[in-house]
């Protein structure tokens, strides 16, 4: 942080604490873009009961107590998914999560062994939390993720059987900015772009979940802000997502000068429409991630060619029996539907870890990031991918589509193998993902057993750097600009032009503009992300032929950390 005391000071009312105006606090950028306006902040939270203060329920009435939580928790798991049902992409996947979550049979027994014990149910909600919060922890990685979900959950039910209203962000009456220490997905899934104009977080990280739904409503995001905390509602911020800096009551006419003209670029920016090219005519797939067919009827209105990621996790999310070949066969045809003649590529489920399936038990995992999750599942429940490839097989028969499938955490060149057979069995065209730097390293032999692979950028920067994309402090270690990600994506790009084979990324580095030209440089035929980001990563491609794309590739992997590499890029693609 860095601060200039040339201005009047602002000064929050309940603190005498002080954040001196024209004060620039720096954090890590996840969505460019410019916003002006003052600050709001998340509603207050319930109190949370402590259990050692807790009144003893009589023996008479703790069946009525239990009761009374399962009513609670139900209520707050239709209320999520209602929200799920009403949202798309992303968002609806983490709203459904969340709403499992309330109803998750581990947490919920816990809680009703502590209300048969005598606790009440807002200290049992309370002490069944904390102790799942210290496993998560304890367990890191994508696990740790559920955290921020898990007291969520918890403030709603306590909110429920407290009588009063869920917790949640307000709903602003003019353009603000949303700052937080933290934000569950519930509240950032119901944000309105047109008044909620930028999203500051003190904890969190460029892969988060908050960060992914900002990428989808188009709204200019920075996390992990050190100091966030000491900025009052009401003070007007200015928020530059592409530097990753928030000034405080900066000068007014500048902050607006720079609001317009980053509106003029926008502008600019939505007159693409396609389709994807290098300004030297190399073409460069322009897709987009999708949930279901709401979402991808959406993505349709896109500048997009067609679909690089169809996230199947919702047809078996929050379900408690896997659903029927004919149920997923209606689902994807949906998705198919949506873009006739186009590419679509359906990913297999990607389940287990921080998405659990009710009706496959897998049982307690030391570490779940690093357990039975993807492809992995098949092992110990083939049917479910074999009925899932029969319902890929039947959409695609019944649209006359010819759909791409990928399977996720693909690790070695048999899983490869073997997936690409029961693909090739049923008339599919098989791929994988690389998420795990094994994939990466072992790029040619893969790429020799299927048809093509696609870089899922969130998970392969997590375990490539051994950091917890959730975790405030290593935010800089799961930023996909790190050198040693870049690496890896150039031996797969390198991989991938040898077989003449394609290359995508699906993973959230394909939304950043800059980023997506390195992409191209290191060899990527393809970029999907949130349909959103579309027209700004078409445009910047145009402007940038393959050499200065190759330019700046070679420039980032010269470097050592993240900043330096994005400014390298950036100073090869203006040369």
């Amino acid at each position: 942080m860095s601060s200039h005391v040339d201005a009047p000071v602002t000064t929050d009312p309940d603190t005498t604490d002080t954040v001196p105006a024209r004060t620039v606090f720096t954090g890590t950028p996840v969505v460019a873009g410019v916003a002006y306006a003052p600050v709001i902040r998340p509603g207050k939270r319930p109190d949370v009961p402590d259990a050692a203060s807790s009144a003893v329920v009589d023996d008479a009435e703790r069946v009525a107590e239990g009761e009374r939580f399962t009513a609670s928790a139900a209520r707050v798991a239709d209320r999520l998914r209602a929200r799920a049902s009403a949202a798309t992409g992303v968002a609806a996947e983490v709203l459904s999560a969340t709403a499992g979550l309330a109803q998750d049979r581990g947490w919920t027994g816990t809680v009703g062994k502590l209300i048969v014990a005598g606790s009440t149910a807002e200290t049992a909600v309370a002490t069944a939390s904390a102790q799942f919060v210290d496993m998560f922890t304890t367990l890191g990685g994508v696990m740790a993720e559920r955290v921020t979900d898990l007291r969520d959950v918890r403030d709603r039910v306590i909110a429920d059987l407290s009588g009063v209203p869920e917790p949640g962000v307000p709903q602003p009456d003019r353009p603000s900015v949303l700052c937080a220490d933290d934000l569950a997905p519930a509240d950032t899934a119901g944000l309105d772009p047109a008044m909620v104009r930028g999203l500051v977080t003190r904890l969190g990280g460029p892969t988060s979940h908050t960060a992914i739904i900002a990428r989808q409503l188009g709204i200019p995001c920075v996390v992990a802000v050190d100091g966030l905390d000491r900025v009052p509602v009401g003070t007007r911020i200015l928020v530059d997502g592409g530097a990753g800096e928030i000034t405080v009551e900066p000068d007014p006419d500048q902050a607006r000068d720079l609001e317009r003209q980053h509106a003029r670029h926008a502008a600019e920016i939505a007159r693409w429409n396609g389709p994807g090219t290098t300004a030297d005519g190399v073409p460069v797939a322009i897709l987009a991630n999708v949930q279901d067919g709401i979402s991808a009827r959406k993505a349709s209105t896109a500048p997009v060619e067609g679909i690089g990621l169809f996230r199947t996790e919702l047809a078996f999310l929050d379900r408690a029996t896997e659903p029927t070949v004919d149920e997923q066969t209606a689902i994807y045809r949906e998705v198919l539907e949506a873009f006739p003649g186009g590419k679509v590529v359906i990913r297999t489920l990607d389940a287990g870890s921080d998405k659990p399936l009710q009706f496959a038990d897998q049982g307690v995992e030391a570490n779940p990031a690093l357990g039975v999750r993807g492809l992995r599942i098949a092992t110990g429940s083939p049917g479910l991918l074999t009925h899932q490839l029969d319902a890929i097989a039947a959409a695609a028969a019944a649209t006359g589509e010819s759909p791409w499938v990928m399977a996720p955490m693909v690790a070695t060149a048999a899983e490869a193998r073997d997936f690409a057979a029961l693909c090739r069995d049923r008339g599919l065209t098989p791929g994988v993902m690389v998420e795990v730097p094994a994939a990466a390293l072992l790029a040619p032999a893969i790429l020799a057993e299927v048809d093509f692979v696609s870089i899922g950028t969130n998970d392969l920067t997590q375990y490539t750097m051994a950091a917890d994309r959730m975790s405030s402090e290593l935010a800089a270690l799961t930023d996909p600009w790190q050198p040693a990600v870049l690496r890896l994506i150039e031996m797969v790009g390198r991989a991938g032009g040898d077989a003449n084979k394609p290359v995508g990324v699906c993973g959230e580095a394909a939304a950043d503009p800059v980023l997506a030209c390195v992409l191209v440089g290191l060899g990527v035929t393809s970029l999907s992300g949130a349909p959103t980001s579309s027209a700004t990563v078409g445009a910047r491609l145009a402007d940038a032929d393959l050499a200065h794309c190759r330019a700046a590739a070679a420039a980032a992997l010269a470097t050592a950390d993240p900043i330096a590499a994005r400014e390298a890029a950036a100073a090869a693609l203006s040369g």
